[in-house]
Parts: C-alpha cells; structure tokens; sequence
C-alpha cells in the first residue's frame, strides 16, 4: 500500500478546512487509566469527524497512539463529573456500559442529535452516580466469557453502528438521496448509493 503524502497545511488550517465538516456527536473518555486507549479513541474519533473529544480526569494519553491526529481535532479536559456535565449541558449523554445497560447499541432507529458517547474504564467502567445521570446507558451486545471489549475497540463499534445509521442506504444525512445525477441541495450531482452533500 503506498504512504499518504504528508499534508503541507498547518494544523489549524486543516482544523478549519475540516470544521464544516464535523459531525454534531462527540466522545467522552471517563477517567480511563490507558494512555494508549486514550490516543486510539482520539484516533478513531478523527475517521468519524465528531465535534470533540472529552477527558474527565487528569491522567495523560498518548499522544503518538492518535497517528497524529490529536492535532487535528479538538480534545478537552475537564476534572471531573460535574464539570463534565457542565460542559456537554443540554446535549444528550449516551454512556457506553455493558453490565448497567438500559438498551443495546443495536436497538432503536438512531440517535439523538449532538449525542456524547461517553467510555469509561476498561477495568471498572462508569460509576453508578455517572451512569444515573446518563439520559442513556448503552451495552454492547457480547457472546463470549470475555467480560469487556477493550476501550477504544468499543469507541470503534459505536461509532461504526453511529455512521452505519446516519448513512444509511437511500438516505443523505436523514434526507432521501438523490438519484444518480440529480443535484444535491448542495449543487453537486448525486455519485451512487452514498453521496456527500
């Protein structure tokens, strides 16, 4: 597989290029305890362009696990709980914990929009006072004995199941997608069965 050429552009101006085209879901990474998990997230957060990326607590991630792309996206820290929800007020909170599941990540039609899909520790997960105050509590679906997907693979499949969703056949971001050929709100022609606007 031939590299990718390097992007010539500063951070900032590929962060600008790419902010009309961020999507309105953000991840939030609870007091993880992997600094590589951290970066993976960040990392598969990128490939999903949502809005931001929030750490509650002060550990440290690994920058060099996000292949670079910490620079290019937004990533805040906030101390605790209450900042947290401080922060993401009047945004829907999604936690992503199996063992206090209210629903699976495969039921329901969709999800809500400006939605934070929030991972907690591969070892103890969310609290019971975080997972309370959730407006949701989401569990991945597993067959094995294993008890947990490590955390950055769960942060994958989330926002696979999210993308898998809002791209879903015959629709263009909720609306129906234009014929091949016919133009897009947009001005630009539709190319198939997925096409941007």
């Amino acid at each position: 597989m031939p590299l990718v050429p390097p992007i010539e552009e500063s951070p900032e101006e590929v962060r600008e290029a790419l902010r009309p085209l961020r999507n309105d879901l953000s991840v939030a990474v609870h007091s993880c305890g992997n600094a590589f998990a951290v970066g993976a997230i960040i990392r598969v957060a990128h490939s999903f362009l949502v809005r931001e990326i929030i750490i509650v607590g002060d550990a440290p991630y690994y920058p060099k696990a996000s292949m670079g792309m910490e620079k290019y996206e937004t990533v805040v820290t906030v101390a605790g709980d209450e900042d947290f929800y401080e922060h993401v007020a009047g945004r829907p909170v999604w936690a992503i914990e199996k063992d206090a599941a209210r629903r699976s990540l495969y039921a329901g039609r969709g999800f809500p929009k400006g939605v934070v899909f929030v991972f907690g520790s591969e070892r103890a997960g969310l609290s019971g006072t975080f997972l309370e105050r959730a407006d949701e509590v989401v569990g991945i679906p597993m067959y094995g004995v294993n008890h947990s997907f490590p955390v950055a693979v769960a942060a994958g499949m989330v926002l696979g199941e999210w993308g898998r969703r809002r791209y879903a056949a015959d629709t263009v971001d909720g609306r129906a997608e234009p014929q091949t050929g016919e133009r897009t709100t947009s001005g630009r022609r539709g190319i198939g069965p997925i096409c941007g606007t």
